[in-house]
Order: C-alpha cells, then structure tokens, then sequence
C-alpha cells in the first residue's frame, strides 16, 4: 500500500483533512483535488489526495489565494515533478551512455600493439643517434 493507493471514503477522508465533505465534492468538481472512483462511482482519497486537501485548504485560508490560483499551482506542481523525473531519467540515461562509451574505450585501449613504438619517439630516437654519430652540431 503506497501513499497513492484509494482506501478513504469521503467521510474519512473529510475528518482526516479538516473539511466539510460538500467541499471534498467541491474540490472534485472544481478539479483540484480528483478522487480514485469505485466501480459504483463513489470516490476514494488516498493519502496523498488528504495532504493536497490540506494543502488547498492552507492555501485558501492562511495565504489568501483564489481556487483558480490554487489550481494553477497544483497544475504548475504536477509539472515540475514530471519534469523532475524526465531529468532523472535523462541523467540515467547519460550516464549508462558514459559508462559504455568508457568501457569501450578501454577496449581499444587494450587493443593496442604494444610490440610498435609511436613515430613521434622512433623519429627523435632516429634523431639521437645521428647525432651522436656526427657528433655535436655547432
């Protein structure tokens, strides 16, 4: 059982959130605060819904802010945990990308010959014994 799962009946849910069920229903119809439905269409809160009632209701009493302007942060809130998790999931999916891109790295890595010397060092080597051959060069 999570704290999304619908297990409160209006009734309880009303006591456990301070309101009048009229305003449950209210909130309903308003859509702020939308109810799991039964089978029978009788409405089910779960946890959740009971601390977002909770939420309106401080939001509408202690702030002063309109059921409109409640609506919109509830919508603006929905966003920003949606968009949270879009991040998140984007963050995993760089990060795996990372860690396969440096695991085959390495492979090549691992492929080199290490029996050949890099041209760079057999030149200067080249340059170095000719040198010592002539002699100094002034």
């Amino acid at each position: 059982m999570t704290d999304e799962t619908p297990v409160y009946v209006i009734s309880v849910a009303a006591k456990l959130s301070g309101l009048h069920p009229q305003t449950l229903r209210q909130y309903d119809r308003l859509g702020l605060v939308s109810p799991d439905r039964t089978t029978g269409r009788g409405r089910r809160y779960s946890a959740r819904d009971v601390e977002l009632l909770r939420l309106v209701q401080q939001l509408s009493k202690e702030e002063g802010i309109n059921l409109d302007g409640i609506k919109r942060i509830i919508e603006l809130e929905k966003q920003v945990l949606g968009l949270q998790r879009n991040v998140a999931d984007l963050s995993a999916t760089v990060d795996g990308a990372a860690a396969v891109l440096a695991q085959r790295e390495a492979q090549v890595h691992a492929s080199y010959r290490r029996d050949l010397a890099p041209y760079q060092e057999a030149q200067r080597a080249g340059e170095r014994g000719t040198r010592q051959q002539n002699g100094p060069s002034t």
